[in-house]
């Protein structure tokens, strides 16, 4: 592995000046090392480095990383582009989520992993060099401003949106695991699929497992793969999800609805990098980046003891939260145009344009369904340009007659909601799941549940 590149390690630590020094240097072109920060910015002028490790404490006995923020902070305000890594004992979830917030490329823990340090610092040469070779900034221009065009898919212009992208754009890059939140039919795949398209895994494969639609007696062999005759009909061996993602990412969709049983699995993989196939006694080694995505408050089940606590706080390095679609209300039109057109070219229909009562309806609806809602809806318009808009008005003054005559018993409410879904869904199980805010699978056990009573 090519690792070439010239590195500064700033630490008050003679010891990890030393070993870092030992272990990098077979892989860069030159280091230099200083034992304190004060002279930094000026060795940074005439070294040029390409990456630069800084420690997060200088000051004896201290742990809360400020000095480190702070020299963070100098760095990149006069070089806008360096590439720095933070180097620490006291690695938190917090302190992750601030630091890369804050410009910084990743972490590396004391003690380290050699092997990890080595393909971090080649990870960040990488985009060190990507970064150089970039236009400079005109003064205007500050570095969190938007590229559209590295957008393709993800459509949205509102400044909620705005933010996540530039969140994205920091985050992308580095090693850090991913937590997406946010109701069903946000579009948590898309923020997905740009995490990965802006990392440096992206030459890898992004693949994606949705959790909430395998069985639970499945989901252990589709991630880790099985042998032949592990199970009646595993004529042949075959290769699990996580194998298939190896150097690029494992995207793991409805993550709330692991068991716990699979959720200590999981954990084990995370933290040692290793998984066995179903049927096999043989350890193989694996390197995914995760992110996982949920419509469920982790927290809340964490506190319930539904998920684990530990495995909560390995998959949130970092948490990019997908507003719904009734706060992003700037996109509802650009969205609808282009679901709209998209359907219209990919069905060879006739060309046809909103009407401003289209728009209206379009604008004045509550989208329980959200970006998904909205696109199927744009579908079914490209193949009948008189498929009727929703409207909320009706709707309204139905739970309002309604409102007197709902039952007490919680069964009974949650019969009449699913009920009420598959009605207003024409049967269509995908589209009831999300107007109950549930996954499929979860609305599938809850009918059959129902239809032994």
């Amino acid at each position: 592995m090519e690792c070439k590149g010239k590195i500064l390690i700033v630490d008050d630590n003679e010891d990890v000046l030393l070993s870092l020094n030992m272990l990098l240097r077979p892989w860069v072109d030159a280091i230099r090392v200083l034992r304190s920060p004060e002279r930094m910015l000026e060795f940074i002028n005439n070294f040029r480095p390409d990456v630069i490790i800084l420690d997060m404490n200088f000051t004896k006995d201290a742990s809360s990383g400020e000095e480190g923020y702070r020299w963070l902070a100098r760095i990149l305000e006069k070089y806008p582009k360096a590439v720095v890594l933070f180097i620490t004992a006291y690695v938190s979830a917090e302190k992750a989520v601030r630091a890369i917030k804050a410009g910084a490329l990743d972490f590396i823990p004391k003690p380290w992993d050699k092997d990890k340090v080595i393909d971090i610092v080649h990870g960040a040469v990488d985009l060190a060099r990507y970064r150089q070779n970039e236009p400079d900034d005109v003064p205007e221009r500050k570095p969190q401003v938007i590229d559209k065009s590295q957008y393709r898919e993800f459509v949205g212009e509102s400044e909620p949106i705005l933010q996540l992208k530039r969140l994205i754009a920091k985050i992308a890059p580095t090693e850090a695991n991913v937590l997406i939140t946010g109701e069903n039919g946000t579009g948590k795949d898309v923020v997905a699929s740009e995490v990965h398209r802006l990392s440096l895994r992206r030459r890898g494969k992004l693949v994606s497992i949705d959790i909430g639609c395998i069985p639970e007696n499945l989901f252990e062999a589709e991630l880790f793969g099985y042998e032949k005759g592990a199970f009646t009909g595993a004529t042949t061996s075959k290769p699990g999800r996580i194998e298939e993602a190896e150097g690029g990412t494992l995207f793991l969709d409805e993550i709330g609805n692991l068991s716990l049983m699979l959720q200590q699995k999981l954990l084990t993989v995370i933290e040692k990098r290793t998984f066995t196939r179903v049927g096999s006694n043989k350890e193989r080694n694996v390197d995914v980046r995760v992110i996982s995505a949920t419509n469920a408050n982790l927290k809340e089940m964490v506190k319930n003891g539904t998920f684990r606590e530990d495995l909560y706080y390995r998959l949130n390095t970092i948490e990019l939260q997908v507003p719904p679609l009734k706060e992003r209300s700037n996109d509802i039109l650009l969205l609808a145009n282009y679901f709209l057109k998209k359907y219209i070219v990919k069905y060879n229909g006739e060309q046809q344009e909103l009407s401003e009562e289209d728009n209206k309806k379009l604008l004045t609806y509550n989208w329980p369904g959200n970006v998904r809602e909205l696109q199927h809806l744009m579908e079914r318009r490209a193949i009948d340009a008189e498929y009727p808009l929703p409207a909320n008005e009706t709707e309204e003054i139905e739970e309002a007659t309604m409102v007197e005559e709902l039952p007490l018993n919680l069964e009974e409410l949650e019969r009449q909601a699913i009920m009420k879904a598959v009605r207003q869904s024409d049967g269509n199980l995908t589209q009831a799941a999300l107007l109950l805010g549930i996954s499929r699978f979860t609305l599938y056990r809850k009918l059959e549940k129902l239809g032994k009573q």
